[in-house]
């Protein structure tokens, strides 16, 4: 349940706000198996024992109930309890049902005043825990867990509306449960959200406090006599020694019990628990940045900051936009929290898990969304083979707000590296106290210079298919006759003659420039008279100028030399037939710059066969 009071920073839950105790030897609120004898609240309760059992079906046999199903048991119930309780404003109204995360539990709010006319669940959830949260119920998790499917949407409540509200276990391994109000009527109207004239007890329903608080409890009554306290701490009621007053104070956890005489000798007897709940205290918090670039900040990453040495068991840390949310606990901030621009001031509750109503909202920090660094150079550089060093890193003038530092040690925006290998550059952004940075990592690598290792050409034809062969295929990009460059190294449609080939090194490492000549010719020749491929010849020397043909044996010996008019070699020597074996050529011509040059890259070898 959530008050507002013009109190501190630190403030200490008052009289009639009970909520989840944990922990507290011999201190249970009641529990009751069946809708007729529900148990009547007009606030928060402690933490009631594991429920055992589902008493008489209150459903008659039914099978279902809004969302809860026959259970093994043959009924919706199988370990339940059940409570009521009345309205006494109009607003907004919500309830969190707090276990233990391992384990699984439901529930079933209904509108009515009577148990034999239910109806149909105004609110019902039947979801397992599969996230193993710690509250179901109507409204928002106190947590800040946005999504959270164990939760069903705000009630929106009149004066004098009577409710009954079932909670289910389906397992017999349960170690109970409470009840906790929220919503914005408990901040509108903190004393009278709920009706408590419900609750026919001298001494009230359960009382809450924080520790350190003083309670009184006050059993006046019109003509008593007397007055006898009594405390059970876990070991039955006790009478407590030297108090017969009308009221009593208390600062310690119990049942209390007063026996009021009448004046005709007759007793009333009262009991009400007290429960005391730590009071947390908020550790102080350093700044923080949201960078460019992340849509999301995660906010419990401030948790173990808030908590310091404080058991995270026992405490709830939600943050929210403004003061006044931190201290009446409402709108809690998502975990993941989506940053604005600029800076914003985030606020801190940290409460008790066993009374939110012992909380401390006294810490704050500011989030700022800060800039981070831009780097956009290239992650690939290359040591040329005829260069030492290369510089990599900014090559633009740096911005001023930023630090580097390498990996290597230095730290300015750029370095100049000589050898190969990966160099990671860190650049920071910082401001008032909070820092935003990025890394980027420069793989670089030794560019070996292409070279052209053969030239395959298809039959000839008047036009051609020519691929170039290099030592190596990666980086680089192919140019004939001062063409376009392009990445595949096979060019179509090239006519006989001389053709200059050019490869260029990407990385900017230079380019390799050679002439080819595109001719062709058989691969064998049979020289056996029937005028049927009986002589060997290169064509398309034609294009060339001042072709030369050498033919020579597999020893090396001169054989012949054809030029373009001559129409072949007929496999004489000295008029004499050579015999069948492979023989080899050298090609020449003036080249462009008037020089003899040998065409390079011909496979220039053929066979002679009988």
């Amino acid at each position: 349940m959530i008050l507002k009071f013009n109190l501190p920073m630190k403030y200490k839950g008052i009289r009639f706000f009970l909520v989840l105790l944990l922990g507290v030897s011999g201190v249970y609120a009641q529990v009751a198996p069946d809708c007729g004898t529900a148990i009547p609240i007009c606030n928060n309760t402690p933490v009631n024992g594991g429920t055992m059992g589902y008493g008489v079906d209150d459903f008659d046999g039914a099978l279902m109930s809004g969302c809860l199903e026959e259970t093994t048991t043959g009924a919706i119930e199988s370990n339940s309890a059940w409570y009521r309780f009345r309205t006494g404003a109009s607003g907004q109204l919500g309830f969190n049902i707090g276990f233990d995360t391992s384990e699984d539990w439901d529930f079933a709010l209904y509108k009515t005043s009577d148990c034999n006319t239910l109806g149909e669940p105004v609110r019902c959830n039947f979801f397992d825990n599969q996230d193993q949260n710690a509250f179901i119920g109507v409204g928002e998790d106190p947590t800040g867990t946005t999504v959270n499917v164990q939760y069903e949407d705000w009630l929106q409540v009149e004066p004098g509306e009577d409710y009954y509200l079932l909670i289910n276990n389906f397992s017999n391994s349960n170690s109970g449960f409470s009840i906790q109000f929220s919503g914005s009527i408990f901040i509108s109207n903190p004393y009278d959200a709920l009706d408590c004239s419900i609750i026919s007890n001298l001494l009230g329903p359960p009382i809450s406090a924080c520790e350190n608080d003083i309670i009184t409890l006050d059993a006046t009554t019109t003509d008593a006599t007397a007055y006898n306290w009594f405390m059970d701490g876990g070991s039955g009621f006790q009478p407590i020694i030297g108090e017969n007053n009308p009221t009593l104070a208390v600062t310690t956890n119990g049942a209390y019990r007063v026996n009021v005489t009448l004046p005709d000798g007759s007793t009333v007897i009262s009991d009400v628990e007290v429960v005391y709940s730590a009071m947390p205290l908020a550790n102080p918090l350093t700044d923080d940045a949201s960078c460019s670039g992340a849509t999301t900040y995660d906010l419990s990453q401030k948790d173990t900051e808030v908590l310091g040495t404080q058991n995270p068991a026992e405490f709830i840390v939600s943050y929210h936009a403004t003061y006044t949310d931190a201290t009446n606990g409402t709108n809690v901030l998502p975990k993941a929290f989506v940053t604005g621009n600029g800076s914003q001031t985030i606020f801190v509750r940290l409460s008790s898990i066993s009374n939110p109503m012992c909380f401390d909202a006294s810490q704050q920090f500011q989030l700022t969304h800060l800039e981070s660094p831009i780097m956009d150079f290239d992650t690939e550089a290359y040591l040329c083979a005829e260069n030492a060093s290369v510089v990599i890193g900014e090559t633009l003038p740096p911005n001023p707000n930023y630090t580097y530092l390498w990996d290597s040690g230095e730290t300015t925006a750029n370095i100049e590296v000589f050898q190969a290998g990966t160099y990671t550059v860190t650049a920071t952004n910082s401001q008032g106290g909070v820092t935003c940075n990025d890394s980027r990592t420069i793989n670089v690598t030794t560019s070996v210079t292409p070279v052209i290792t053969d030239v395959l050409i298809e039959d000839l034809q008047v036009k051609n298919t020519v691929t170039v062969l290099t030592n190596i295929t990666d980086h680089i990009e192919f140019q004939l006759d001062g063409g376009d460059f392009q990445s595949s190294n096979v060019f179509s449609d090239v006519l006989p003659g001389i053709h200059t080939i050019t490869i260029n090194d990407v990385n900017g490492c230079g380019t390799v420039t050679e002439q080819i000549v595109v001719v062709g010719f058989p691969k064998f020749f049979t020289p056996n008279g029937d005028n049927h491929n009986d002589l060997w010849h290169i064509d398309g020397i034609s294009e060339l100028e001042a072709p030369i043909v050498h033919i020579y044996d597999r020893f090396g010996k001169f054989l012949k030399q054809l030029n373009a008019s001559d129409i072949g070699w007929d496999g004489r020597f000295n008029g004499n037939p050579l015999p069948s074996s492979d023989y080899w050529f050298k090609l020449s011509y003036i080249d462009t710059t008037g020089q003899r040059s040998t065409a390079k890259y011909i496979n220039n070898h053929f066979s002679l066969k009988r």
